[in-house]
């Protein structure tokens, strides 16, 4: 081999290496970041605080992440993509009413029982959620309630109550409230929602 290609080897490796080493420092902010927006919650997350439990320097953080959105988005992917979300796409293929908002509810309290502290933490601290990710889990919320909603008599359009009681139902607040300060199984909170809904007439009040 010539000096010429075991200097362009030596460069390919380098380059390599040096690729390799900001990845990782990349994923250890990350994860630095969810375990503090987990524990600590993201309104008492600071830059410094993920700073010094990824072991780098703030202008690191910022030369991986320029803004609080960026960094927000990649610790949100990071943590979803550890969780099983929920699946409104597999609710849509059953047709029944009653046994779609029952499946659809238990896969939602499902994913809200695995991540309870985490996404407690963040409704709380709604305020220093970037106003990016707060609306897209706005369109998240709406979706859950008009996939649950769509096979009812009255659809989604004329029958408010019934869509009342069914965007009552998919609220993670909904879920604590029954499961863990009611004492509820999941199951059980399922089982009382899908009655509510039941009740409500085809013309969307209270039947």
């Amino acid at each position: 081999m010539g000096e010429q290609q075991r200097s362009l080897k030596s460069r390919g490796y380098e380059m390599r290496k040096r690729a390799e080493d900001v990845d990782r420092t990349r994923q250890r902010i990350v994860e630095a970041a969810v375990h503090l927006h987990g524990t600590a919650g993201p309104g008492s997350t600071s830059i410094a605080a993920i700073a010094e439990r990824a072991g780098v320097t703030r202008m690191t953080v910022y030369r991986h992440f320029p803004d609080e959105t960026a960094l927000f988005e990649a610790c949100s992917g990071h943590w979803m993509s550890r969780q099983q979300p929920p699946r409104p796409d597999q609710w849509r293929t059953i047709e029944d009413p009653v046994e779609r908002l029952t499946a659809g509810l238990a896969d939602l309290y499902r994913f809200y029982r695995a991540g309870e502290q985490m996404l407690a933490l963040v409704i709380r601290d709604q305020h220093a959620v970037p106003e990016s990710i707060r609306r897209a889990r706005e369109a998240m919320a709406e979706q859950y309630v008009e996939v649950l909603a769509e096979p009812w008599p009255g659809g989604t359009d004329r029958a408010p109550v019934r869509r009342a009681v069914i965007g009552h139902a998919t609220a993670f607040s909904t879920w604590r409230s029954l499961c863990r300060e009611q004492g509820l199984s999941d199951r059980e909170a399922v089982e009382v929602m899908v009655t509510l809904a039941g009740v409500v007439g085809a013309d969307g009040s209270a039947g």
